[in-house]
């Protein structure tokens, strides 16, 4: 399975970024897939985390609210909507892919996502 993340770029604080990733090479539809972030010298956070069926997600406090994430399961892809952007959003933004869950039950845990995208970079200034 491979991933592909794109839809990074440069905005202004309050601007908005649409993220996507698509999966080949598996069925799509029974990852459960996640978002995770990595600033400059911190550690990889979790953003959130949508279910095989995309009817059950789970989003980090930090941004609920501003981040909203969807699949299309027919176009193999997941997408990370993120408006009102502020600087401290700053950070590269992975991809993740499950591929052990047999319930399709979504997590929190980077150790839970076994396949990861290249990342891509996403740079808010003010």
């Amino acid at each position: 399975v491979q991933l592909q993340a794109s839809g990074g770029g440069a905005v202004q604080a309050g601007g908005s970024l649409r993220l996507s990733c698509s999966a080949s090479g598996h069925t799509f539809s029974r990852l459960v897939m996640g978002w995770f972030r990595q600033a400059p010298g911190k550690e990889r956070e979790f953003v959130t985390t949508v279910s095989w069926g995309g009817t059950r997600k789970y989003y980090a406090d930090s941004i609920k609210g501003q981040f909203t994430t969807s699949r299309d399961n027919a176009k193999n892809t997941v997408y990370l909507q993120m408006n009102s952007l502020k600087p401290e959003d700053t950070a590269i933004y992975y991809c993740a892919a499950d591929n052990n869950s047999v319930s399709g039950a979504i997590s929190t845990y980077a150790d839970q996502y076994d396949l990861w995208g290249q990342g891509t970079q996403v740079t808010v200034s003010s």
